[in-house]
Parts: C-alpha cells; structure tokens; sequence
C-alpha cells in the first residue's frame, strides 16, 4: 500500500483492457512525468494506480489531505470532456453515481461509495477531487479513442494544477 497520511494522493481508477476505461491510467503516467516541474515547497505526492475497483482506494488514500481521483466516466459529454468535481461533506445516495438517471462511473461501487466507507471507518481523506475523463468506447481491447486520448493530456494538466495549487504539507 502506499498509504500517505497529511499528504497528497493521486490515484487513478481503470482498466487498459478496456480500451477508454484506461484513460486514467494514462493521464496518471503523464502526472507522474509532471511532477518534477512543481518545483521546490510542492505537496509530498504519492501516485499511484490503476486500480480496477473503488475499494482500492481504502488504504492507499487513508488520512490524505488531498486525493485525487483520475478516472474514465460516462457523463453523456462528448469523449474526452473533463471534468473536475471536488467530493464535499454532502454525498447523498446519488450525489456522482448518476446523473439523468445513468451511472458516471464504470465500476459497480463509484468514488462516493468508497468516500462514505473511508469515512465510515475513520480513515478518510480531509479532500477529495474527481478528475474525469468521458469515455467512449469500454469494450474489451487496448487503445483509447482518439477524442479521449485528446483529453488524457487536459486531465493531466488538470491534476497538476490541483496538485501544485495545494498547500505544502505540515
């Protein structure tokens, strides 16, 4: 596990056999090639990922100031819209697993659901920010679409603001 208690996380969520589901874990091997430009009095940053299931994140986001979570997502945007959603203190039943009715998340738990079990056992961390990336295609293969690999370079960018705008750790 690389648990990392008062520090920063990012994570991403996936599956690259299944083709757009691996959009996280592509914008997470950009990430990691950013992270040097952060420069000195940058957050301690863990990364790590991909992981196929939400309950993964227990035990490696544990006690975080800041996680973020990279992951493919079906929103109805067009392929390879981004979408940045900070998880507050107001996780209602439906509150990211649906929007019109369809579920965002390609995993059968979402991030809320694995958010409200972290918090249920104490271990939590103090925020979480989504960084979603519309899928197209989760068919069984390798290979993004090219709109969502269009996108991996915007979520990577994305995460990197998030993570460099974030205060240093204590």
């Amino acid at each position: 596990m690389a648990a990392v208690s008062d520090g920063v996380v990012v994570l991403a969520m996936g599956n690259e056999y299944r083709r757009d589901d691996g959009a996280g874990a592509a914008a997470l091997d950009v990430v990691r090639a950013g992270l040097g430009a952060l420069g000195p009095g940058g957050a301690q940053v863990v990364v790590t990922g991909p992981f196929a299931d939400p309950l993964d994140l227990l035990g490696e986001w544990d006690h975080a100031d800041l996680a973020v979570v990279v992951d493919a997502v079906r929103t109805g945007t067009p392929p390879g819209t981004v979408t940045v959603l900070e998880l507050g203190d107001d996780l209602g039943p439906e509150h990211v697993e649906l929007v019109d009715g369809r579920p965002v998340s390609t995993h059968v738990m979402g991030v809320t659901a694995a958010l409200r079990l972290s918090r249920a056992v104490g271990r939590a961390p103090r925020r979480v920010v989504v960084v979603g990336i519309e899928g197209e295609d989760f068919g069984e293969g390798i290979g993004l679409a090219p709109a969502v690999e269009a996108g991996v370079a915007e979520a990577a960018a994305r995460v990197l603001d998030i993570v460099g705008s974030s205060p240093p750790c204590a």
